[in-house]
């Protein structure tokens, strides 16, 4: 039975996890370095991150400075940016690039919001499954005669505290996530 809540326990982490990815990569009109971490470059044959061929640095609020160590990597660096979603221009000036993010409007930053929301509630539905899969679990083993009906119901018990606690953690990522996206 332990390796079952373990396992459980495991899947719904991997879950938040997943979201706190998702969050970093939403662009809150600050500049983030994290917008960068899905592009890659092609570098010698090799699709390389950008942070792997560059020092990638927040140099004002609003501006983010990519200086590639080898100068040839620039025009792909700068061409990954453009034919990606994150929705900036980059400005070359042939030593570094800058990305200058602009301010979100209002409207912008409600649509980001609901966007966050949808999220986190999918993340939710994903953990629930995890429990209804784990009580399932839970029920095959007091089938098959391997747990008693008091470790079935304690083990159900169990799992539901983890998902509550894994709920308000979505929750409380979520708040805090559209707070900083409604902030100007």
């Amino acid at each position: 039975m332990k390796e079952v809540l373990s396992k459980c326990e495991e899947r719904m982490q991997k879950r938040v996890d997943h979201l706190d990815v998702e969050f970093k990569e939403i662009r809150a009109g600050r500049a983030n370095p994290n917008v960068l971490d899905k592009l890659r470059i092609d570098y010698y044959g090799t699709p390389t991150p950008i942070n792997g061929v560059a020092a990638i640095s927040v140099t004002e609020a609003r501006t983010l400075t990519i200086q590639p160590w080898d100068a040839s990597v620039l025009k792909a660096i700068e061409k990954a940016i453009l034919t990606s979603d994150v929705g900036i221009n980059p400005q070359n000036d042939g030593k570094i690039i800058r990305l200058v993010f602009p301010p979100l409007t209002e409207d912008r930053r409600k649509e980001i919001s609901k966007d966050i929301a949808k999220m986190a509630e999918a993340k939710k539905v994903h953990v629930r499954n995890i429990r209804r899969d784990t009580m399932d679990d839970l029920k095959k083993l007091k089938k098959n005669s391997e747990i008693t009906e008091d470790d079935q119901k304690n083990g159900e018990k169990k799992v539901q505290e983890m998902t509550d606690k894994y709920i308000k953690l979505i929750d409380s990522m979520t708040e805090k996530k559209q707070k900083e996206i409604m902030s100007v």
